[in-house]
């Protein structure tokens, strides 16, 4: 991407420079890289802020942030990337994976906080947990590891279900991570795996009619930013198929998804802007663990559970953190 056309991209409000940057003035400044959008990121930037604030930095008051999303499109993410690191930023709060790992290859000397859903060890970024030793630290969701979990789930819906889908993004560094633990998980209940790859709208339109091609019985959806920013038409599709969902982030049952079950990114979004604060006072990302979610929400959605003709075992509803009816 040229700098005019990627000057233009700022323009149109994929991403904004705060007043305060574009002034010079003494206020520090925080880049948020994020690989997803800014509609499928709000509550989890309002919790970001409350982070910081809780740090002691309010935005607009003693620190700025500047706002760059990729929409799902990773290969803007370089560019963005090397903007931030051209502008000097005090640190780089960046995630998931695709945006942790370009900002940890753009820079070795700004500090970085990463959220990602990996083990940020095999992904390059830390040298280990407890002592990461770079410029980089942050979060570990798990979200690349529970794809057996959410399997599991749908079989305790559906008892009978003999095949289903894994819908996952080629360009994603953990897609092969994922596939194994869902196959393999899949092996010992002797559940067939169709895997299906999709990394536009639509190769999206054209997975689902696989699915129902192939007459799947139930579908997991992998964890991508790429999915979360289609997660209408993703969810839309699995009911206008009647396909039974497993997602792993809450935006989706919010949008008419069946179930999601993954890290609670409240607390997540909390951590990233406790350390970004940190930082922003001194710290050094190599004196800072990387933090191991512990914390994990399985949300139903009754409603969509009615529109698919299924009856919820009053032991899952049980264990729901939330239940959307």
């Amino acid at each position: 991407m040229r700098r005019r056309e990627f000057i233009a991209l700022l323009g149109s409000g994929v991403a904004a420079w705060p007043l305060a940057a574009r002034a010079q003035q003494p206020m520090q400044v925080v880049g948020y890289l994020d690989a997803s959008s800014p509609g499928a990121s709000a509550a989890r930037v309002a919790v970001f802020r409350q982070g910081l604030a809780e740090a002691g930095y309010v935005e607009g008051r003693n620190v700025a942030i500047a706002y760059l999303w990729a929409e799902g499109q990773y290969d803007r993410l370089p560019e963005m990337a090397a903007e931030l690191v051209r502008r000097q930023v005090a640190v780089i709060v960046a995630g998931p994976i695709p945006a942790a790992v370009t900002a940890k290859a753009a820079t070795t000397t700004i500090p970085i906080v990463f959220y990602v859903a990996g083990d940020p060890v095999k992904l390059g970024l830390v040298a280990g947990l407890a002592r990461p030793g770079g410029n980089a630290t942050g979060v570990n969701s798990f979200a690349a590891e529970l794809g057996a979990k959410q399997l599991g789930l749908l079989r305790e819906l559906l008892p009978t279900a003999a095949r289903i889908g894994l819908l996952i993004n080629p360009t994603n560094p953990i897609v092969e991570g994922v596939t194994k633990d869902v196959t393999a998980a899949s092996s010992a209940t002797g559940v067939q795996i169709d895997v299906i790859r999709a990394s536009d709208s639509r190769e999206i339109e054209a997975a689902f009619a696989t699915l129902v091609r192939n007459r799947a019985d139930a579908l997991v959806v992998g964890v991508d930013s790429f999915f979360t920013n289609r997660r209408l038409q993703v969810a839309t599709l699995a009911t206008r198929h009647a396909i039974p969902a497993v997602y792993i982030g809450r935006e989706f049952v919010e949008v008419g998804g069946l179930i999601t079950y993954g890290t609670s990114l409240t607390e997540v979004y909390r951590q990233l802007g406790a350390y970004a604060g940190r930082i922003l006072k001194g710290a050094k990302p190599a004196d800072l663990p990387v933090v191991q979610s512990t914390k994990f929400e399985l949300v139903i959605n009754l409603i969509t559970a009615k529109a698919l003709g299924l009856d919820v075992p009053p032991s899952l509803l049980a264990r729901a953190d939330e239940v959307i009816e």
